[in-house]
This record gives structure tokens, sequence and C-alpha cells, in this order.
């Protein structure tokens, strides 16, 4: 069997300050702020929104997240997972117009704690871009995980990526694009 050894990740699970500045769900609380760059959301629809996780496995790793604060994937709504199912295409497809990848891992996180990390109660799903040796000496040897783009800059790129899609309509400079409804 093999293992994937992540140590940098103790840092995050350890840390003390879980979204302090979040009273409630986080995946419910910053849908509803007014600055999305700020929240890091870069992709919007009635059901759905997407967001780059703040603590990347990769550069671009985003989750798509159903609105509703649902922690059991089988008791959303079909029209939300519709709606699920089609961010996570756009996700793919707006990560590889940015970012141009050799692939990605996508895995969804519900059922509770274990499952969720620090949001176990929320349904998610991790789109995480991959390249061909992205993993180097630096994890393996140094422990160490080299993330080679700051946040801001991605945010940038998936963004504008999301705009340039089918659908989608963009109301600031600040603000994700929208898409109505799957």
């Amino acid at each position: 069997m093999e293992q994937v050894f992540a140590p940098w990740r103790i840092d995050w699970v350890e840390r003390d300050d879980r979204n302090e500045d979040i009273d409630g769900c986080p995946f419910c609380v910053l849908p509803g702020r007014d600055d999305d760059r700020a929240s890091r959301i870069v992709a919007r629809s009635p059901r759905t929104f997407v967001l780059l996780n703040n603590y990347p496995y990769n550069p671009g790793h985003a989750m798509v997240i159903p609105r509703v604060h649902e922690g059991d994937y089988a008791a959303l709504e079909e029209a939300t997972l519709l709606e699920h199912a089609r961010m996570k295409q756009r996700t793919f497809t707006a990560l590889r117009e940015a970012l141009d990848p050799d692939g990605f891992n996508a895995g969804m996180n519900h059922g509770g704690s274990a499952a969720g990390g620090s949001i176990g109660d929320h349904v998610h799903t991790h789109v995480v871009p991959r390249w061909d040796g992205d993993t180097n000496f630096m994890a393996v040897v140094g422990d160490t995980k080299v993330i080679v783009e700051a946040l801001d800059d991605t945010w940038e790129r998936v963004r504008e990526a999301f705009a340039a899609l089918d659908g989608a309509s963009v109301d600031g400079d600040d603000a994700a694009p929208r898409f109505d409804g799957a």
C-alpha cells in the first residue's frame, strides 16, 4: 500500500485560529460576504459556489460547495446535485485553461468530521490540479511543500478562466463570475 505523506498539513490541522473571523459554518458564511476576492470565491451559481482552498495541496486547489448546509450527499435535492455536478465540470475546464495541469484529483468530503476535515457537516468536493512531477525532493526530503504561486495570483487566473466560460456574467473586478443554474 502506498501512503501520501503530507507533513506540511499539520500546521493546518493543529492551528488555533480555525476560522476565528467566521461565526458558524464557513461554507455558509463566505458566500454571503460582499468581497469574493477576500473570500477566495472564484465562481457562483444559485445552488453552488467554488472556493480556492486557503491551504492548498497545489496551486488551484478548489472546492465545489453546495450552498445548502448538508453533510449527507444522499440528502441533496436533485437540482442541487445537478448544479454541483455542472459546477465541477466548469471547475475542471477553468482550472485546465488557467493552469494547464497534467491531470486532477477530485474527492468529496461528506458524512461527518472524519471525512470533512474541520468542516464535516457541509458536503464539498475538492478539485486538485496535478502536474507530472509535482511531488519533488522538497516534500520527500525536506518535509516542505512548495506552493509555487500566491493565492491572490491563482484567484486572478482562475477567476478569469471562469469568466471566459459560456454562460458566465461578471459584476466587477472583485466579483466571482456567476452562472444561472446548471
